[in-house]
């Protein structure tokens, strides 16, 4: 079986690598490994039979070249990491090459002869399973599989990327900050039960005494505009999976859990003691946050003499 994976930079060439290591040993068989490589600035990374390399700073400048090494390859899975427009270019080769397309891919399984690729849906509280199939395209959820390079040195191949209609006429950046909500071992997360902006300031002042970073559900960034959207932690937004997240005025709407729940420890603080935050916690406490942030703050100041 070949597998091909297809990324944007060399981290997600790995975490490619990682999947088709899953893939041939659920399936038992051995997996012949590609990759695709678009990027302005490629690098080499071993573990795969071939690599090839377009030298482009744009998807939309790539798409042909792409589909010609799908055909020359003809492989059984084409692999990429859910990233924005890692998605949009595999849903046009499944479209373009008459393929099955799965996202954010979670677990890959087995259930007698058959490999299922899993993954959460109803705002992860269930796994949807999926038969895996040769020629399936699919995406897996960025941080689910751990990032390996092989041993293999791989043939390198070369390729210029092929006018396909598109013309890129410039490259404006979205505005970001300086935070990186989704590498934070720390998160402290704020909802519509803060209600001013210039509240927040505890949060923030909770989140540098633990050493971690603040975050926020949709509200606060989306609606209310009090901070910016790479703090916004949702479907639309972020994906976190720190040590320990405290999500505190947040009720836990469906598409903010689903963001947040590979958290390793979540402890939720809300006044309404049946707010669905709490069915996905670890601890949890029942409590104003005007009252319970600044008296923590008391207390991990006397306790790390901060």
């Amino acid at each position: 079986m070949k597998g091909l994976v297809i990324g944007l930079s060399g981290s997600e060439l790995r975490e490619g690598l990682s999947v088709l290591e899953t893939l041939s040993n659920v399936t038992g068989s051995n997996v012949e490994k590609y990759a695709v490589l678009v990027s302005s600035n490629p690098e080499k990374v071993k573990g795969f039979h071939k690599l090839y390399l377009i030298k482009s700073g744009s998807i939309y400048t790539s798409f042909q070249s792409v589909l010609k090494i799908v055909s020359e390859v003809a492989p059984e899975a084409i692999v990429a990491v859910n990233m924005k427009d890692c998605v949009d270019l595999m849903s046009r080769v499944a479209a373009s090459t008459d393929r099955y397309m799965v996202t954010e891919v979670a677990l890959i399984t087995r259930n007698g002869d058959d490999v299922y690729l899993a993954r959460p849906i109803l705002g992860g509280r269930a796994l949807a399973y999926y038969k895996f199939t040769k020629g399936i395209v699919f995406t897996v959820a960025k941080g689910k599989f751990q990032p390996i390079e092989g041993d293999e040195e791989p043939e390198v191949i070369e390729i210029a990327p092929e006018a396909d209609g598109y013309e890129v006429l410039g490259v404006e950046e979205k505005k970001r900050g300086a935070v990186d909500i989704e590498s934070a071992d720390i998160v402290v997360g704020v909802g519509r039960g803060f209600k001013a902006k210039e509240d927040l300031a505890m949060a923030s002042e909770l989140a540098q005494i633990l050493g971690g970073e603040v975050g926020c559900s949709r509200p606060i960034a989306a609606d209310f505009g009090w901070l910016d959207e790479d703090r916004w932690i949702g479907i639309s937004g972020k994906k976190i999976r720190p040590k320990l997240y405290l999500p505190i005025g947040i009720s836990g709407a469906p598409q903010h859990i689903m963001a947040a729940n590979d958290s390793k420890i979540i402890v939720a603080v809300n006044k309404d003691k049946n707010a669905p935050i709490f069915n996905y916690s670890d601890y949890g406490v029942v409590a104003d946050l005007y009252q319970f942030i600044p008296a923590l703050i008391k207390v991990l100041k006397e306790r790390l003499k901060k």
